[in-house]
């Protein structure tokens, strides 16, 4: 028998994402990539690699030696090809990751979405109800669902920020199960935080039986659910709260309307 996941389980492996950042906002820093010169000897080398492999033939070591030399004198040439090679292979890198977690990622948890019933593009949100940039991207999402009658938004909880957070999550869970998830959503992020008192007024406002409310805020239930989300938001590479995923691209922070709905537009088209 699997043992279940205790709260202080899933707060730990959420906290890793943040830890392991060094961070302890709900963004962490972006980490730059540094190549070093081995790189460029490796890439050069790969290009010979890649030769032999065009040309179905062994590339004598001469041949070989000739085409690095080529190679690595036009990258020493060209250096601003390197960051875009690398962009290249780090988006080729989350596309991978993403079509391996898109079933999941793309399931909402009940009633924890909004848009589109039959949806052509689906933006989903890691969010926690802690994060003052979740809820600074509220409008963004809202705007995006009213410009765009195709979309659907899911919302997947990754309470990681504080204690309180899981206890806001889980009142959400209930919310989605009773059909009030974008009401309680909404009177969550305009109470202004977390605390157990602020939870009950949210689901209070929301609608929500105040009993099933304290009873979900005290409980246990939710935490298979926050376990799933932890981890494929660690499959992705999630560096904090929130994490956008839409088509093929992913997108860490708040980076505004533009940036999600040209990313909307270009799944759209690409479907």
């Amino acid at each position: 028998m699997t043992e279940k996941p205790s709260m202080r389980t899933v707060l730990r492996a959420g906290g890793a994402i943040v830890s392991a950042l060094g961070a302890r906002t709900c963004t962490g820093k972006r980490r730059s990539l540094v190549m070093p010169a081995a790189m460029i000897a490796l890439i050069a080398g790969g290009a010979a690699v890649a030769y032999a492999a065009t040309e179905r033939k062994p590339v004598p070591p001469a041949d070989r030696a000739a085409i690095e030399a080529v190679v690595r004198d036009y990258i020493l040439a060209n250096p601003e090809i390197i960051p875009q090679a690398m962009e290249r292979l780090k988006a080729k890198q989350i596309t991978g990751k993403i079509e391996e977690q898109r079933s999941a990622l793309e399931t909402p948890y009940k009633g924890a979405w909004e848009g589109a019933a039959n949806p052509r593009v689906t933006l989903v949100v890691f969010m926690d109800y802690a994060c003052g940039y979740c809820r600074a991207a509220l409008p963004d999402v809202e705007r995006l669902v009213k410009d765009n009658p195709d979309l659907r938004v899911v919302y997947r909880e990754l309470p990681i920020i504080t204690k309180d957070s899981a206890g806001a999550a889980k009142v959400g869970l209930l919310a989605a199960e009773d059909g009030k998830y974008m009401a309680f959503h909404k009177a969550m992020f305009a109470a202004g935080g977390v605390a157990p008192d602020a939870v009950l007024k949210a689901a209070r406002t929301a609608g929500l039986d105040a009993g099933k409310a304290k009873a979900a805020l005290a409980g246990e239930a939710g935490e298979k659910e926050f376990m799933e989300n932890i981890r494929m938001a660690q499959a992705l590479g999630a560096e904090g709260t929130p994490l956008f995923v839409v088509g093929n691209e992913l997108f860490n922070g708040l980076v505004g309307y533009d940036a999600l709905n040209a990313a909307v537009e270009k799944t759209r088209k690409g479907a």
